[in-house]
């Protein structure tokens, strides 16, 4: 299966695009290709005037996305591996952020690690009673996120509720996405997609440059937040005996054993 077959793209309803991760069989684990596949779409969008919104959803009933196919960081050797990673998390989740026109996440099931990062970087996102968020790392992979990303997640969710999903590792359900705004609306198993769907065709038809220029100065708001540059965090937690502990432990279907090293 390839990039294109991993991600599904299609203008179905009149200037509707549906994006579709589609490896239900790994709960829509992301490789590599497919987050480059994913900035290249985003990027095709804004040259591509027939569409006015699009809609991100996961293939199968048990996840959105629930993040990074952690064999990727087999190959992790060095700390140039681990940047690169990184910036190209950034690249992909920012060109999904600069789409000219309202993207709107539908979760179902496990909203997890890269995906929680897909879906932050959506404009709205629609949500199932089965929904979780969150970026576990601290008890499966003991590595960390770019500067970007956690200013982006303490902009949506604030710098307290970050540190408290980060630091206990824990998983927000549906009903506590719903509450402190994460999700937009909480719909039902059945309905997630319907919704979605009715939430994007409303944005798209409301005047394009209002919706552009807000997406754009919120944009750089938030960008703003994020010093240029920090990259040793990321080199320290990538290069760590821990980090290569938690790849072994994950794969194995283990308890990893963290040294701190």
């Amino acid at each position: 299966m390839t990039e294109t077959d991993e991600i599904l793209y299609e203008v179905k309803d009149p200037g509707i695009a549906w994006l579709t991760f589609n490896r239900p069989e790994a709960r829509n684990a992301m490789t590599f290709g497919m987050y480059d596949r994913l900035g290249e779409i985003c990027r095709s969008i804004n040259q591509d005037d027939s569409v006015k919104a699009v809609v991100l959803r996961g293939a199968g009933d048990k996840a959105f996305v629930s993040g990074t196919d952690i064999s990727q960081f087999r190959g992790f050797s060095n700390a140039q591996h681990s940047i690169d990673y990184e910036a190209r998390m950034d690249r992909v989740f920012d060109a999904l952020e600069d789409v000219r026109v309202p993207t709107v996440a539908a979760i179902q099931g496990a909203c997890t690690g890269g995906g929680a990062g897909i879906a932050a970087a959506c404009d709205l996102r629609v949500g199932a009673p089965s929904a979780k968020f969150g970026f576990p790392i601290a008890r499966t992979l003991g590595n960390t996120l770019s500067t970007r990303n956690y200013a982006r997640l303490a902009a949506l969710i604030g710098v307290a509720r970050t540190k408290d999903i980060i630091l206990l590792a824990r998983l927000m359900d549906a009903e506590e996405m719903r509450a402190i705004g994460l999700l937009n609306e909480l719909t039902t198993e059945e309905g997630v997609y319907a919704r979605a769907g009715e939430m994007a065709r409303t944005a798209a038809s409301h005047a394009p440059l209002t919706v552009r220029t807000a997406k754009q100065e919120l944009n750089r708001i938030v960008r703003h937040w994020a010093p240029p540059g920090s990259r040793d965090h990321v080199v320290q937690a990538y290069m760590s005996e821990d980090f290569r502990e938690g790849i072994d432990a994950f794969l194995a279907k283990r308890k990893p054993r963290w040294r701190g090293k």
